[in-house]
């Protein structure tokens, strides 16, 4: 499936780093249960792709929705399940994935 560019794009850590900053993103770790308790971006929700329910999209209110996983891959099947389902607002996908905000040096917590 190809994602609509309008609807489903790449956003560096950093952008996605300042909406966080700011209150202003919904940040989906769609990671498995054993990365996420290694470490995961602050206030993300995690939401495993081997059980990702379209349907249980938090309500963003306005905010960035962003769908990340460990190297950018996993949050594209994601986005094109969401898509599929019908989903039709913007998401946007963490370039690099948690590998890349690690390597940026932001902030994470483990569980």
């Amino acid at each position: 499936m190809s994602l609509p560019p309008e609807q489903v794009f790449y956003v560096s850590p950093a952008q996605i780093n300042e909406w966080r900053a700011a209150n202003q993103a919904v940040i989906v770790d769609v990671r498995e249960d054993n990365e996420w308790a290694e470490a995961h971006v602050p206030g993300a929700i995690l939401m495993p792709l081997s059980t990702f329910d379209p349907a249980k999209i938090p309500d963003h209110q306005g905010k960035h929705l962003v769908f990340h996983c460990r190297s950018g891959r996993r949050c594209g099947m994601a986005a094109e399940k969401a898509v599929a389902a019908g989903y039709k607002g913007v998401i946007k996908r963490m370039e690099g994935g948690f590998l890349a905000w690690s390597a940026a040096g932001f902030d994470s917590e483990p569980s």
